[in-house]
């Protein structure tokens, strides 16, 4: 069963300005099932069949005169010696929503399309299913928490185990498709992670030590909701800081992980300037962590920075979602140990974010919030405690109690 994307009708309205539309984001979260079912009439064509691939290496001239447009191409950055092709057929024919190209690692993708295709493709980046997409809502506006867009009617009534078995059981679409129960749920994660070093790894890094990759991207998911911090990372794993940086950089580019970066506007010397990691699918990360059952999850020690990361990427794809490829997402910390956990800038006006698992948030949980009063040419707006209570109810004046439905 296909569940809609809330980023379709950004598709279709990039395809009807750019001849090339370009879409990334981690391997099975939808991007290929999305476009075939949206444009079910046109060719699909992918790269992960060995066959095709060596076909469109050795005479990508030919490949595209088999495989006329308008055309889907998954995993595009397996032959490179396509992308000049496609600069050659779009800039003779000029029509647009030619080329629908797709790829799981990004960071071989964009240095084609940027020396390819600038200006002539558009861009977006995809994650996996959103609570808002699971519950077939139709409000797909970047999240912000200002009363505007915290009317009720946008709540989505999700109660406390059905929130921890969704968080549990993460966000790729085929663990939605079926019912599926706790050994799917294992199997599922056992195959994608040994796929995705298998196809999308070592495809980007020569690593002579898979074991110490493995180490590597546990000890990322054991971080999530943390400060970046490389020493440990290298530390867990046993290499040296260079190659670390290496790895999460491979990681960042193939959607698993997102570094946010922290507010800066040279107010305050005395910040902290570390991004701060995300593990991007939580069910994903309780998976490599052994967090085997929703219950272990809900009672274990990890419980906050999981219910973070979770919150995190929900805000994320309501801005990829809505075609915002660099969303105004950042966190605050200064050397006083002041820190609030999300900032969401929009325009003149900074939005601070608590995210708590309590269901009872108190007022000395915003006492960060204080800190932006002194960013020069910038107001401080609404912001909000997202946590587990069960209703929308204003902690101050300035400041809301959200549940985490009204992401």
């Amino acid at each position: 069963m296909y569940i809609h994307r809330h980023i379709e009708p950004v598709v279709a309205r990039i395809s009807k300005r750019k001849p090339v539309l370009v879409i990334t984001g981690a391997r099975q979260i939808g991007k290929s099932t999305m476009l075939k079912e949206i444009y079910s009439d046109i060719n699909y064509i992918t790269l992960n069949s060995p066959l095709v691939r060596e076909s469109a290496k050795e005479n990508p001239s030919l490949f595209f005169d088999v495989n006329k447009p308008p055309v889907v191409v998954d995993e595009i950055q397996k032959a490179a010696e396509l992308f000049d092709y496609i600069k050659d057929i779009v800039d003779e024919d000029k029509t647009k929503g030619q080329f629908y190209l797709t790829g799981s690692q990004s960071l071989k993708l964009m240095k084609n399309v940027s020396e390819s295709l600038a200006g002539r493709a558009g861009i977006i980046k995809m994650l996996g299913l959103s609570v808002r997409e699971l519950a077939k809502s139709t409000y797909r506006e970047p999240f912000l928490p200002t009363i505007e867009q915290m009317s009720p009617n946008d709540n989505i009534d999700i109660d406390y185990s059905t929130l921890v078995s969704y968080i549990h059981k993460g966000f790729f679409p085929e663990l939605h498709e079926t019912e599926s129960d706790l050994k799917d749920w294992a199997d599922y994660h056992s195959s994608y992670f040994q796929t995705y070093i298998e196809k999308d790894i070592k495809d980007v890094l020569n690593i002579q030590d898979e074991s110490a990759f493995i180490k590597f991207v546990k000890a990322c998911a054991s971080l999530t909701g943390e400060m970046l911090n490389m020493s440990t990372i290298a530390e867990i794993c046993g290499k040296d800081a260079k190659t670390v940086r290496a790895w999460l950089s491979v990681l960042e580019s193939s959607g698993l992980v997102y570094l946010l970066e922290p507010y800066h506007n040279n107010f305050n010397k005395r910040m902290i300037k570390s991004p701060k990691l995300y593990f991007l699918d939580t069910g994903l990360a309780c998976w490599l962590l052994g967090w085997n059952t929703p219950e272990q999850l809900a009672n274990g020690a990890m419980w906050g920075h999981i219910f973070e990361s979770f919150v995190f990427a929900e805000v994320l794809k309501s801005y990829y979602n809505d075609g915002i490829v660099k969303p105004p997402l950042y966190y605050y910390r200064d050397t006083d140990k002041n820190e609030i956990d999300l900032i969401i800038e929009s325009g003149d006006t900074l939005h601070p974010i608590e995210i708590k698992t309590t269901s009872d948030p108190k007022k000395s949980m915003i006492s960060a919030f204080q800190c932006l009063d002194k960013v020069p040419t910038k107001k401080v707006g609404t912001g909000a405690v997202i946590c587990l209570a069960k209703d929308r109810l204003p902690l101050t004046d300035n400041v809301w109690i959200l549940p985490a439905g009204m992401i």
